[in-house]
């Protein structure tokens, strides 16, 4: 990731200058371990042992999806909640929420500075320094709840030093991040277990049998009790409304204001969660509130006006996603055919295309190719460890996909315009990494869907 080079950090931006230079001491942006992290909160005081009560949750795909629809409801309840999510579209103060707002970049500069400082010249990685920078300013900061998302697996992700949270939460778990997390499924869901607590209620998402098994086993081991999807609680979607059955009864809410038919799932895991918090007691027009209100830009998010948009005819679909493995390319090609089924007529299909150059751009692609998509593939501004065009294209057509490489968004969106025909104006899917979903909305801001 180039901090340096992104336009929107031109200028001075004193946190980011802070993060460059702890970069510097430990230039791996990923190295699991707890032993630096644990050394540095020593030496702040340890304030992640005075922090509010905690919801822990890991997971492959749907975490942040999973806590917006937590953080809804709490609001909606009259909670005061903070919130660690990671990565960033835009700005790095998305990633720490106080008490229902973006992190100020007075405080940030405060909390980063003091890790600074108490870290001196001992190695550090970016996702370490910044974490305990967070428990710094939830720890200064009121709030009744916080809601904590792992950064990469869970056993040594940075977040795992919470000894005993409120309650943890797994999403379905897929391969993803197999340089750090294993190769295998039941690798990679033992590195998601990690987050399990002896004595904390574990709710725990779909999962393939495979995960199932290890997840199981972790929790027999720590001796946490399990709550599992398809166990001891369902959910569906029946007469446009969402179905719950759990340990708690029966729930009838209005469905997902997320888009996808993954968001079910999300949904249904947020609730549980919900209907197992001990001390607080949301009620079912709260957590009707925080299905339909939730906002996550970036997943499957409606581009609706700007400049990208203007690119396109008026009954055109400009859609933006970050889902980069696949699962994630799995749940959008779903999502995608169940739209092409509604439609009216023949709706064009085309995907803009950008990845980092160690994701499974094969396995993201496969699931697309019913639906016989026109792929533009793209690099990704300012991105170091961006794939090339080139290579997304040879995927691409290796999947029998029609491909060609363009050389940005725009570039891409121009190309389709000139040539859509008398069909149904075509419905666009820019998708492939968050930090190309960060990129369209520096410069494609959406008013209805705010990042504060």
């Amino acid at each position: 990731m180039n901090l340096a080079a992104r336009p929107e950090l031109s200028g001075p931006v004193p946190c980011e200058a802070i993060l460059a230079r702890l970069i510097r001491l430990h230039p791996k942006l990923i190295d699991l371990s707890l032993g630096r992290l644990q050394l540095l909160l020593k030496k702040l005081g340890h304030p992640e042992r005075h922090l509010p009560p905690v919801v822990h949750v890991a997971g492959t795909n749907g975490k942040g999806s999973t806590i917006a629809y937590l953080r809804a409801a709490l609001e909606a309840s009259g909670q005061r909640v903070h919130v660690l999510t990671s990565p960033h579209l835009v700005r790095f103060n998305e990633r720490i929420r106080l008490g229902g707002r973006l992190i100020s970049d007075e405080n940030l500069i405060a909390v980063l500075q003091a890790c600074e400082v108490a870290n001196g010249d001992d190695p550090i990685t970016y996702f370490e320094v910044t974490t305990a920078a967070a428990f710094l300013a939830f720890r200064d900061s009121p709030a009744d709840i916080l809601l904590l998302e792992t950064g990469l697996g869970g056993r040594l992700d940075a977040t795992n030093v919470i000894d005993r949270p409120l309650l943890t939460a797994i999403t379905t778990v897929s391969l993803d991040h197999q340089n750090f997390l294993g190769d295998s499924l039941a690798e990679i869901a033992a590195e998601k277990a990690g987050i399990l607590k002896p004595g904390v209620t574990g709710v725990i998402g779909q999962q393939m049998p495979e995960a199932a098994r290890v997840i199981d086993a972790e929790a027999a081991k720590v001796g946490a009790k399990l709550l599992r999807q398809g166990h001891d609680w369902q959910v569906e979607a029946h007469d446009g409304q969402l179905h719950l059955q759990s340990n708690r009864g029966e729930l009838r809410l209005p469905l997902p204001g997320l888009n996808g038919v993954h968001q079910l799932q999300n949904a249904g895991l947020a609730l549980t969660c919900l209907q197992n918090l001990a001390g607080f007691s949301p009620s079912a027009q709260d957590m009707a509130a925080g299905l339909t209100t939730a906002q996550w830009p970036g997943r499957l998010q409606r581009l609706r006006h700007g400049p990208l948009c203007e690119r396109l005819g008026p009954e055109s679909e400009l859609w933006l996603d970050g889902g980069h493995n696949p699962g994630a390319g799995a749940a959008l090609a779903q999502t995608l055919a169940g739209w092409k089924a509604r439609d009216d007529g023949p709706r064009p299909l085309h995907l803009i295309v950008g990845m980092l150059n160690h994701k499974d751009v094969v396995n993201f692609l496969a699931p697309f190719r019913s639906l016989k998509p026109t792929l533009h593939a793209v690099a990704i501004p300012f991105e170091d460890a961006a794939m090339t065009p080139a290579q997304i294209v040879q995927a691409a057509t290796a999947q029998g996909l029609d491909a060609s490489p363009a050389e940005s968004v725009a570039q891409a969106l121009d190309r389709i315009a000139r040539t859509q025909g008398e069909d149904l104006a075509p419905r666009v899917l820019i998708c492939g990494t968050l930090y190309l979903a960060g990129s369209v909305l520096a410069t494609n801001p959406q008013d209805e869907m705010k990042l504060d």
